[in-house]
């Protein structure tokens, strides 16, 4: 999902967030609000963390850790939203670093510049070319789909305005509180003012402080670092299904994986697309593929929308593979720890009038993606997976109900209509 895209979504939702902090009760908004988003990328993620080039190029190699393209990955993302205007000129922001973090004595949070547009091209002289084909929608770590799946969507009919019932959904949201759209002033890295790139031995252990003309000065210290990397492996099951197996990674506070498949027409066009979620909720978008708070994975979890913290299995049902034999793309999500900081803290007694100058909230996940049949990051599957394939050959999931309809495929459908893609939920429970 680009940033602007995600600056819309935050634009209808402004309003509702003003008065709420990071997870801290208050009686007025804060001047300044800071999100940190800190990541590891392994897998087919991490190997294209690793690319570097120009452009947004560029951007994500400041946000990823180069090197290695075979290593785990870093990312790391820094937006400042305030109340106030400047003082004293254009907005500047940096965000100083402990030396650990390999970035240099401090990162600058650019201001970016709001851009016209220029009139729409009229719908007559656009190169318009309706979507064909469907999308078949599968949920739940089960070995076999049951019945009502899978959801069958044609894209056709929706660009004619045909959309069936139930594709938007809210159940998941996107916990995001500083964007441009919500600040009078608003600042972000990576951008192109920095050539500082964040590394795979970075550390964010430490005292930071983010200081700037447009917010009071933040001094916080974290003591979480980055997750550890997603270590995956798969299994063919007789029955034509797929065991995903995953290492346990510290701190996760739950896991979603979902799947994108296809296949093939003649000439090599793509026709049917199959989507898969482990979620047992039908849940597909909103914020699944963010960074999401522990409170809310907890919620999560409960509702079986998100795998526990304590699985590390889940099952593909044979139907996925069989409706997308070509392609497979994987993608797992460690949901990780937070820590949140407001100044001056609360005051002991309620009746005390209470305004916050600022907050800060420091997310943290992991996510891997592979082909299926090809993890990842599986060395210890390597030399093993003989003797571990022949035990999970014999584990099975049982099959339970599901309620029938529709999940939340607005990022999906807007993807394959030219939007921004959504990304899928996970299961709660013991992987099955």
């Amino acid at each position: 999902m680009t940033r602007n895209s995600m600056r819309l979504m935050m634009a209808a939702g402004a309003a509702s967030v003003a008065l709420v902090g990071f997870g801290v009760a208050q009686t007025a908004a804060p001047i300044a609000r800071y999100e940190m988003r800190a990541g590891t990328t392994s897998g087919l993620m991490g190997g294209m963390a690793g690319m570097k080039g120009g452009g947004m190029g560029a951007a994500m190699s400041m946000a990823f850790g180069g090197g290695n393209r075979n290593a785990p990955q870093h990312e790391l993302w820094l937006d400042l939203g305030s109340s106030r205007a400047p003082a004293g000129g254009a907005p500047k922001a940096d965000h100083f670093m402990p030396a650990g973090a390999k970035l240099g004595l401090s990162v600058p949070l650019k201001t970016p510049v709001k851009v016209p547009s220029g009139p729409e091209e009229p719908a007559e002289k656009r190169d318009f070319k309706r979507p064909k084909g469907r999308i078949l929608i599968f949920w739940g770590c089960v070995e076999h789909a049951p019945a009502g799946q899978p959801v069958i969507i044609d894209f056709a009919k929706i660009a004619a305005g045909q959309m069936p019932p139930g594709l938007w959904t809210s159940n998941v949201p996107m916990e995001r509180r500083v964007s441009y759209a919500s600040s009078k002033t608003y600042g972000t890295w990576p951008n192109d003012e920095s050539k500082a790139a964040v590394r795979t031995d970075s550390s964010l252990i430490g005292a930071h402080k983010v200081a700037g003309n447009y917010a009071p000065e933040m001094n916080f210290t974290l003591t979480k670092d980055f997750m550890g990397a997603l270590r995956t492996s798969t299994f063919a099951q007789p029955s034509g299904a797929t065991l995903l197996r995953w290492s346990p990674v510290p701190d996760a506070t739950g896991y979603h994986a979902s799947l994108m498949g296809g296949k093939m027409e003649k000439g090599g066009e793509m026709g049917d697309m199959v989507w898969w979620s482990s979620s047992m909720t039908r849940e597909f978008g909103g914020g699944l593929s963010d960074w999401l708070s522990p409170a809310t994975v907890a919620k999560l979890v409960a509702a079986k929308t998100v795998l526990a913290p304590a699985t590390t299995t889940c099952m593909v049902p044979a139907e996925v593979k069989a409706a997308a034999p070509q392609f497979q793309m994987v993608t797992l999500y460690a949901y990780g720890p937070e820590e949140s900081f407001v100044y001056p803290p609360r005051p002991a007694n309620p009746k005390t009038p209470w305004r916050p100058e600022w907050t800060a909230d420091i997310r943290h996940r992991s996510m891997t993606g592979f082909l299926l049949g090809m993890p990842g990051m599986d060395e210890e599957a390597a030399a093993g997976g003989r003797n571990q394939g022949q035990q999970a050959q014999q584990q099975q999931c049982p099959q339970k109900p599901k309620k029938r309809g529709l999940g939340g495929l607005g990022g999906l459908i807007g993807g394959a209509l030219g939007g921004a893609v959504g990304s899928a939920g996970g299961n709660g429970g013991d992987g099955c």
